[in-house]
């Protein structure tokens, strides 16, 4: 049944507006979690993964973080079950307009909220623990999500999916699905130490911390400034850009760092936000009206 789903992940893996980072950037993600997550918080979590069978996802395990990570993707092949989740996924935001977390997210229809949401049910330990199972994959999932940054990049566009891109010599993909697949996978293998590993205190002061809002500004922020100017050779705040691009070699080179930050970024946070819903204590007050 597992090699069943892992089949169907490599097939998600192949150009789509619909999945998010793909299966192997998303497992590492939860990988770099679950090297940096306290004991006993990973000890909650193997708990609350005994109620898998639960969920009623067989096509789609959910038995540790990593799948966890991608079960959010790997569940959307059911849209008659799944389909009103397909818009947490993301939150698309002018690149020429101020940056606003709450535009473009009516009821709570988008990422950031959706960590929030599912952050404040993963915490209640009143709550069954298959429901706060699932909210432990929208988190984790989610939180990867934000960080890749044309997730959060410009509405007019769809994030890139409406930009044609070839990645050096392979022609007709589209600048979403190459930061989503190839560079992110490149930016993690070609990392130096291992992204997967116990990071410091202090590397974590750096590169951890703030709030879902925060990581959505990050992520459309490098968007504007870097993404899309990397791809074009100018910025989008100087003018509509061509709806076809080709990456060079130094543009992909110059890419790497970048992904690599956001995913190490996305990985650590995941981890601290486990942590923090595992305390005991007061549960979170919502952050939205």
């Amino acid at each position: 049944m597992r090699i069943g789903a892992a089949l169907a992940g490599i097939a998600l893996l192949l150009p789509s507006a619909g999945h998010a980072w793909g299966y192997y950037a998303h497992g590492i993600t939860g990988e770099i979690a679950q090297a940096n997550i306290r004991p006993e918080t990973r000890a909650k979590l193997d708990r609350l993964f005994a109620a898998e069978p639960l969920i009623g996802t067989p096509d789609c395990p959910l038995g540790n973080l990593v799948e966890a990570a991608t079960w959010p993707d790997c569940i959307r092949r059911e849209g008659w079950r799944w389909g009103y989740t397909s818009a947490w996924h993301y939150q698309t935001e002018p690149v020429t307009e101020d940056y606003d977390v709450r535009k473009n997210c009516s009821g709570g229809n988008c990422v950031s909220a959706q960590i929030e949401r599912n952050f404040r049910i993963l915490a209640d330990e009143s709550l069954p623990a298959n429901v706060r199972l699932q909210a432990l994959a929208f988190v984790v999932h989610f939180t990867g999500d934000i960080h890749m940054p044309l997730h959060s990049g410009d509405l007019d566009d769809r994030g890139g999916n409406d930009r044609e891109a070839a990645y050096g010599i392979a022609p007709g993909l589209n600048l979403h699905w190459i930061w989503d697949g190839p560079l992110a996978e490149r930016a993690i293998t070609s990392a130096r130490p291992s992204l997967v590993r116990r990071y410091t205190a202090a590397e974590r002061a750096e590169l951890a911390g703030g709030t879902p809002a925060d990581w959505g500004r990050e992520s459309w922020e490098t968007a504007r400034d870097f993404v899309y100017p990397n791809a074009f050779g100018r910025s989008p705040l100087d003018g509509p850009l061509p709806d076809e691009t080709v990456l060079t070699q130094q543009a992909i080179e110059a890419a790497i760092p970048v992904s690599e930050r956001h995913v190490t970024q996305a990985g650590l946070r995941i981890a601290e936000l486990l942590d923090r819903a595992m305390e005991p204590g007061p549960l979170p007050e919502p952050a939205r009206d």
